[in-house]
């Protein structure tokens, strides 16, 4: 399941810009993924959950945008919506040479950092940093 990738290298990055900014809390994380990205957003959400416990984002909400894909057509310049399963034939030409402009985002857009903790943490455990 690489959605509990996706959920802990948010946290990661997360945590090092709440560390970055002394930040003790974050309330909500919004990000932008692409409906061809791949990604499952029920599990995304549930893997959230769990990537969260235990650090600065504890109970933080995981808001997502959905972003369709789009292709263009080379040859007559046509777009069109990919929808899913993708069509990447141009539906003006029939052309196969489909440039993907939008759908595969994975990004993070924004971060409300809490004003206080919303709940009390026990001490975290000291663990060495994970390599990169």
């Amino acid at each position: 399941m690489h959605e509990m990738s996706i959920a802990l290298a948010v946290v990661g990055q997360v945590e090092e810009a709440a560390r970055a900014g002394g930040a003790d809390a974050v309330e909500s994380v919004r990000l932008r993924v692409g409906e061809l990205a791949g990604v499952v957003p029920d599990a995304l959400h549930f893997c959230f959950g769990l990537a969260c416990e235990g650090t600065v984002l504890a109970g933080a909400d995981l808001c997502t945008e959905t972003v369709a894909g789009r292709a263009r057509c080379a040859p007559c310049d046509g777009e069109w919506p990919t929808g899913m399963p993708p069509q990447l034939c141009c539906p003006q030409c029939g052309g196969a040479t489909a440039e993907l402009l939008s759908g595969r985002e994975l990004q993070i857009v924004s971060v409300r950092w809490a004003d206080h903790p919303a709940h009390t943490q026990a001490p975290a455990h000291t663990q060495a940093p994970e390599e990169h």
